[in-house]
């Protein structure tokens, strides 16, 4: 949804628990799709295991997902639904999803998933996160800048593998196929293991703005799994206990930058 009506409900949420000392979760919400491996090479195993969460990826925050409406691969311009292949796993008590998937073509893989409608109080809202990651396989690099159909989704500009920490990424926002001039993009390190300290809240989430073609442009400053958002707000509402409220549809891509050693 649009941020300034977004940022005023967080805002005074936040206030509010500061005021009564209980100030908890500032991260933004990432939709995440996160293979054991981002380049698949002849040496390597074919089997992939993909997670797929939803939470604070700095933070290390869960939130409960229901099983997705839609999760598939697009590979060489053909899709295949994988949805039915996916197993619940609970991690701290959440909700989370997993499937194995063997590679068995070279080329770039797009795993996608469109998750049912998260119901955010602390918003007003609904939040419906489209969410991709992008597999290369044996090297052939082919179809990393195809388009998977979504109602949103960032389209690479910089292929989005066999990338350096302190590389620059580049991608273009869309919303029904139509760049997104000015989209607001949160960026999110997926702090895996707890290890980075941020020392003041406004770093736990990155904000950049895309220019007047939709085009953002953000460095990775460490090697890792990082989580780009472009938040916008759907024309359609969903009823909840009787209102119309609003669906804030998110394009959610995710890169992995590697050590230089």
């Amino acid at each position: 949804m649009k941020r300034s009506k977004a940022m005023l409900f967080r805002t005074l949420i936040f206030t509010i628990l500061f005021l009564i000392g209980n100030f908890g979760i500032l991260g933004a919400h990432f939709g995440m799709v996160i293979p054991s491996d981002d380049m698949v090479t002849k040496a390597d195993n074919k089997n992939i295991t993909l997670k797929v969460m939803f939470i604070h990826p700095m933070e290390g925050h869960y939130m409960s997902m229901e099983k997705p409406a839609r999760f598939g691969v697009m590979a060489m311009g053909k899709r295949e639904d994988l949805l039915a292949t996916l197993k619940e796993k609970k991690v701290k008590g959440f909700s989370t999803w997993e499937t194995t998937y063997k590679i068995k073509r070279p080329g770039d893989h797009i795993f996608y998933v469109e998750p049912k409608p998260y119901w955010e109080p602390a918003e007003d809202c609904f939040i419906v996160h489209y969410t991709k990651v992008i597999l290369n396989s044996l090297s052939m690099e082919e179809g990393w800048d195809e388009e998977v159909g979504l109602k949103t989704e960032i389209i690479p500009l910089t292929r989005p593998y066999g990338l350096w920490a302190g590389n620059v990424f580049q991608g273009i926002v869309k919303v029904n196929g139509k760049p997104v001039p000015d989209a607001e993009v949160e960026v999110e390190y997926y702090n895996q293991k707890g290890k980075v300290k941020w020392p003041a809240d406004p770093m736990i989430t990155q904000v950049v703005k895309a220019d007047k073609s939709g085009v953002f442009t953000y460095a990775m400053p460490k090697a890792g799994w990082w989580g780009f958002a472009a938040l916008n707000e759907d024309k359609k509402k969903i009823k909840y206990k009787g209102e119309d409220k609003s669906v804030e549809i998110g394009a959610v891509l995710w890169i992995k930058t590697h050590e230089m050693k």
